[in-house]
């Protein structure tokens, strides 16, 4: 079991749209077994992926098992939850364990233990893994993907100090870009602190895993921009183009330091033009993108778009492939 967080501390980049289709695309065309894991307080993940009765029964009626339910115990004083509970989004072919708003509540608490952690204190460092502990109950999956929050937030920190790798998707702009030299900053800092904070467990005489905090960058996709026909070619408006150049040496300035030299593989996973309409609909329908048709509102120059963007995820999700392939 492979486990990938899809971050950027930078809002409205299409993070969510990009997971879950990705997740839905490895699911029907690899033969994957997927699960989602919606981290973000804001549920996107669980809202799109849901019909909306599935959505009605967790949010209005309060009645299914939620990450907030992993996590409480812990908030409790109770230690790590002995119980996860896994629901199945049929149109998307995927599992998941449902986001809660509720979850935002866990940043103080995991704030406010990662100051032990990080001085060696063993029940800092077990509220830190708490979702070390989660992925050690999704074994049935080949690949768990975390949704989260556009934030450098506890919450996540934890995730990544628990996932194999995190992705970034990036909105086609110089925001996008400025937010990877933050995240990279960031965690530089905390893998420090938290390698400092285990080998003081450790000398202690406590028993840690320090490879905790070695997630590695699978890479990155780029979204949101405007693409013309050049002579039969597609390809990004010169303004779009101008900062899709850079993009490359920027990311791999930044996250290249998260995988070994020996490892490092081609970081650029594709690019997603604006797809306009389909995201709506797709979002409407709950259903991938590459998977609309016709009862869900797709018409004439519609249908090219859908075949384009198979062909899209398709090469994004090969392309993961060989960056997480041990």
């Amino acid at each position: 079991m492979k486990s990938i967080a899809f971050f950027n501390n930078k809002g409205g980049v299409g993070k969510t749209t990009l997971l879950c289709n990705v997740a839905a695309y490895f699911s029907s065309e690899y033969n994957k077994r997927v699960l989602i894991i919606d981290a973000d307080p804001q549920c996107n993940s669980t809202q799109y992926i849901l019909d909306d009765h599935q959505v009605d029964f967790f949010y209005e009626q309060r009645r299914g098992f939620t990450l907030y339910d992993i996590m409480d115990p812990l908030y409790q004083g109770s230690g790590y939850s002995e119980d996860a509970r896994f629901y199945r989004a049929q149109n998307f072919g995927v599992g998941l364990l449902a986001g809660d708003p509720r979850i935002s509540l866990m940043e103080d608490l995991l704030s406010e233990d990662w100051g032990a952690a990080s001085a060696g204190r063993p029940r800092g460092i077990k509220t830190s893994l708490v979702f070390k502990d989660l992925l050690s109950k999704c074994t049935d999956y080949d690949l768990v993907f975390f949704d989260v929050g556009p934030s450098l937030g506890s919450i996540n920190r934890s995730i990544l100090l628990s996932t194999d790798y995190f992705l970034s998707p990036l909105s086609t702009d110089i925001f996008s870009i400025r937010a990877s030299e933050n995240i990279a900053t960031w965690m530089k800092s905390w893998q420090r602190q938290w390698s400092n904070g285990v080998d003081t467990a450790i000398s202690g005489g406590y028993k840690f895993d320090k490879t905790s905090s070695e997630v590695k960058f699978a890479g990155y996709v780029t979204q949101q921009y405007v693409q013309k026909s050049v002579r039969g070619t597609k390809r990004p408006v010169k303004a779009y183009d101008q900062i899709l150049q850079t993009v490359d040496k920027k990311i791999r300035e930044q996250f290249g330091k998260f995988t070994p030299i020996a490892e490092r593989k081609d970081y650029d996973l594709g690019s997603i033009p604006n797809l306009y309409s389909l995201i709506p609909m797709s979002q409407r329908a709950h259903v991938p993108i590459f998977k609309l048709k016709s009862e869900h509102g797709v018409v004439g120059a519609h249908f090219s778009k859908v075949a384009e963007s198979k062909e899209l995820f398709h090469s994004i999700c090969n392309r993961i492939l060989e960056n997480i392939d041990d």
